[in-house]
């Protein structure tokens, strides 16, 4: 690469055709978009992704859609019918990567199941997502991020003593989403050895159980079930939110090496270093709520900043307990610089950067697209007429946006 060649984005030259809605598949495609992929978004006529319709928090466009959805193009097709099939299909036959999570078998019968489509094209990677998985009793269940978070046992070691949730960001579609767009980097890898494309599955109910590692094998190995701690942690202490003169901080002492630090060079209190109840982590935990009161009674000698301070120059795990407010205004993203504009069809939007930064090149973020936004270039471009384009945007099997 000369001098004068600017360096390319990792994904650059790869096309996703995506048939996607609400989380998992779209978070998948957002991240291959943004390092550089050329993401294709098959949508419903008149109605698009579900998503679309949440909320109307981002100046009348729904946040989970601004959030899931830059970067890629647009198109709506009316899939129901043969014409609009037979646009899905040429578009595939244009990609790299195929990936949908329609429900199970529901991409087959629309004449794009990985089994055809790679007979067509062995070099296609295909990655089909569900909630549980192409077999198994519960295959054809509905499966939203909450029910996979029950039906995992997520809830069961979230929230409080008194109450399971499920967690504040949608978990099992995240993890779905990431284990997605992992395996279509790894598969394309393999096709430059091997010419070979790949048939990949990732359910939100695998994704989900592989998170639970930890506490599975406690409860496999153990007998245990981890309990519900709140911000507490099971096996550690002190690990919580204790109080301050105006608020609260949160403290994680890992080892009796942070302890020490902790009672010494924070609360100045050497005499608690060989506490008999309080001196080892095995001795903290099982004394957890005299621990608990011992730190409290300490750590609301300070303000949060002087607390924070003190903690930080001790090197004793600490974190402020934000709200989303807090997280839009903390100097650590500013600092770095991670606040961008996004296009959207209503003006731009604040976004954060990619969370993988390459030191030689800002990964893409694209314009979030309106519905059907490309339908009429996408279908040019494989070949149909001005004609052909005008006569299926009529008979409703492509839709293009409301405004053209």
């Amino acid at each position: 690469m000369s001098a004068a060649t600017p360096p390319s984005l990792p994904l650059a030259g790869i096309t996703v055709v995506a048939l996607e809605q609400a989380v998992a598949a779209p978070i998948a495609t957002r991240h291959l978009a943004d390092l550089g992929a050329r993401v294709i978004k098959i949508e419903r006529v008149g109605e698009g992704d579900f998503a679309r319709h949440y909320d109307g928090a981002v100046h009348g466009l729904a946040s989970h859609f601004v959030w899931l959805n830059r970067g890629k193009e647009s198109v709506a097709l009316d899939l129901k019918s043969e014409d609009g099939r037979a646009v899905a299909r040429a578009l595939v036959s244009g990609a790299d990567v195929f990936l949908q999570n329609l429900a199970p078998g529901a991409a087959a019968r629309l004449g794009l199941g990985a089994e055809a489509l790679r007979a067509a094209d062995p070099r296609l990677v295909v990655v089909n997502m569900s909630g549980y998985g192409t077999a198994g009793p519960r295959r054809d269940r509905k499966a939203y991020d909450m029910l996979i978070q029950a039906e995992t046992g997520l809830v069961s070691v979230t929230g409080t003593p008194e109450t399971a949730t499920k967690t504040g960001v949608p978990a099992s579609d995240i993890a779905a989403g990431l284990y997605a767009s992992q395996s279509v980097l790894s598969a394309l890898f393999r096709r430059e050895r091997t010419g070979e494309g790949a048939t990949v599955e990732v359910s939100m109910f695998d994704a989900t159980a592989e998170w639970l590692g930890h506490q599975m094998y406690m409860q496999l190995y153990a007998g245990r079930q981890v309990p519900r701690m709140g911000l507490s942690h099971a096996a550690i202490a002190p690990y919580d939110a204790f109080p301050t003169k105006d608020g609260q901080i949160l403290i994680g002492v890992q080892n009796d090496r942070g302890w020490q630090d902790l009672v010494t060079k924070v609360f100045d209190r050497p005499d608690l270093v060989d506490h008999p109840r309080l001196r080892t982590n095995v001795l903290r935990v099982e004394h957890r709520e005299e621990c608990d009161a011992v730190v409290a009674t300490e750590s609301q000698k300070w303000s949060t900043a002087e607390l924070d301070a003190r903690l930080a120059e001790a090197g004793v795990p600490a974190a402020q307990v934000n709200d989303l407010q807090g997280l839009i205004d903390h100097p650590q993203l500013s600092a770095r610089d991670r606040w961008r504009e996004v296009e959207t069809p209503v003006g731009p939007v604040r976004a954060i950067l990619p969370p993988m930064t390459f030191t030689d090149v800002e990964l893409a973020m694209g314009a979030v697209p309106d519905l059907g936004e490309h339908s009429v270039e996408l279908l040019a471009e494989f070949g149909y007429s001005t004609e052909d384009v005008e006569r299926l945007v009529a008979e409703g099997v492509v839709g293009r946006p409301k405004t053209d």
